[in-house]
């Protein structure tokens, strides 16, 4: 009776292929959905000739998985995931059990749930699954994190079913709690971030030089094969040389009005304190993109530079757009994985660095040689405080540099907009100024609402003490209270 390896509730599209998937892979799925009709109808079409067996009920399910029991639950992500926790507790969940979240789950809900189960005894895995329809059906790159205790458990089905990438599985441990779909959150928005640069290299190319798409798309293909070569590289240039019935490319009457969905918004960018400017460029891109019908009025009413034919050399231009575009990435990702790195000492995660850039490798958007470099650089030091701080990423910025402040002065006189490239920019120069302007943004605090700030080390005196909230009478009107003192 207990034959299955593992099960999996939940047979949408996404459900089927990762059953399919791992059954390929030599391991014996038991699949239920809640409309049981589903599964005869899975059982007898998608999954026919297959070891794969069926549920008609939660209790069925757990009776025929070898213990402790494994279930991945690829369900929508709130209430409908508590709700199946409980079934499968109520059904019969026995103590070392192991339950996994495969769906887009908030990273504070995994963290509730892996302290609730773990409570009674039982263990949860909140994975992130990147890499759609297709990764879970022939590989995708798996992000689990949750109880330490179910890895090695699961380790042998998640990194067979993973993808392989250099020969090494698109899986491993991410860490503890809610880790592993806070690194899929992440990864979502560094996927946003380098489809907005790839977007604006594409407009440069486009408005700026006059290309037409089957030139860009040969540029691309030639980047593919360099330091940028990369997925979404990869089917940018696909897309570009796609033709419709009249031999006019496809991707020029697409309405230009970007869609966003899932874990990337607002909150993303605003609910850390740290800066991830590029990823949030990208979202406010994404929304200024969906004011279409203001921006053609816009268009017609407001004036920008006029257009004048590039006289410089087009060959050193566009090679300098592939080191912005090389160089804008580098901090994409130096963010990312600065973000990570401050919300682990925030919850108390051991994150797995290296780990995270090799899971990325493959079966998943972001997929690139790229990741390599990362992964190399997490290896030879697990508590590098930022890439930027790399010999190989600080080389890479260091020889981009120049080609990188070319084009964004170029695109601002032809007033074509590089909301990311040019953040990425600005991100790097502050980055490495030791003294930025903040100074005189904390004294017009004080001014106007009496909200204090901190002497510069080496300016005390016995006015500016080490270590005090300062007030000034600016005006000589003010009193000498102070607001209350609090961090941004």
């Amino acid at each position: 009776m207990h034959s299955g390896d593992i099960g999996l509730i939940g047979l949408a599209v996404m459900g089927q292929n990762l059953i399919l998937n791992m059954n390929d892979k030599g391991f014996n799925v038991v699949a239920y959905n809640r409309t049981t009709s589903k599964v005869d109808q899975f059982l007898a079409n998608e999954a026919k000739g297959t070891k794969i067996q069926g549920a008609h009920s939660i209790k069925e399910l757990l009776a025929k998985l070898k213990t402790p029991r494994k279930i991945i639950l690829l369900v929508k992500a709130g209430s409908a995931v508590d709700d199946f926790i409980g079934q499968l507790i109520e059904a019969g969940l026995e103590k070392g059990d192991i339950v996994i979240d495969g769906g887009n789950s908030h990273y504070p809900d995994s963290i509730r749930r892996t302290e609730e189960l773990e409570s009674k005894g039982f263990l949860f895995v909140g994975s992130g699954v990147s890499g759609g329809e297709e990764g879970a059906r022939y590989g995708p790159s798996l992000m689990p994190g949750g109880s330490t205790a179910a890895w090695p458990i699961i380790k042998p089905i998640f990194q067979k079913t993973a993808a392989q990438a250099y020969g090494e599985p698109c899986c491993d441990w991410v860490g503890e709690t809610g880790s592993g779909h806070y690194v899929k959150m992440v990864h979502n928005g560094i996927e946003y971030g380098d489809m907005q640069l790839i977007a604006e290299a594409y407009d440069i190319l486009k408005r700026g030089l006059g290309l037409a798409e089957d030139e860009i798309a040969d540029i691309f293909l030639k980047w593919n094969k360099g330091v940028l070569d990369s997925f979404l590289i990869e089917i940018t240039a696909n897309i570009l040389k796609f033709k419709d019935d009249d031999g006019e490319p496809v991707v020029t009457k697409i309405l230009d009005k970007a869609g966003q969905k899932g874990t990337v918004s607002y909150g993303f960018v605003f609910s850390h304190s740290f800066p991830v400017t590029l990823i949030g460029e990208a979202v406010f891109a994404r929304c200024l993109s969906a004011i279409k019908e203001e921006r053609v009025r816009a268009s017609k009413i407001i004036d920008g530079p006029k257009k004048e034919p590039f006289r410089g050399d087009k060959q050193l231009f566009i090679d300098d757009l592939e080191q912005a575009l090389y160089a804008s990435k580098i901090i994409s990702y130096t963010q990312g994985f600065m973000l990570m790195r401050e919300t682990a000492k925030e919850v108390g995660w051991h994150l797995n660095y290296a780990g995270i850039a090799s899971m990325w490798r493959g079966g998943c958007i972001i997929k690139s040689v790229f990741l390599g470099d990362i992964t190399a650089a997490y290896n030879k030091n697990a508590q590098l405080e930022s890439l930027l701080f790399d010999d190989f990423f600080n080389k890479a910025i260091r020889n981009a540099q120049p080609g990188w402040r070319r084009v964004i002065a170029q695109a601002v006189l032809w007033g074509i907009p590089t909301p990311a490239f040019s953040t990425a920019l600005a991100f790097f120069d502050g980055y490495r100024s030791e003294i930025v302007p903040a100074n005189l943004l904390q004294a017009q605090r004080d001014y106007f609402g009496a909200h204090t700030f901190r002497v510069l080390p080496g300016k005390e005196n016995e006015k500016f003490k080490t270590g005090e909230d300062i007030h000034v009478n600016w005006t000589g009107r003010g009193g000498n209270v102070s607001a209350s003192t609090y961090n941004t």
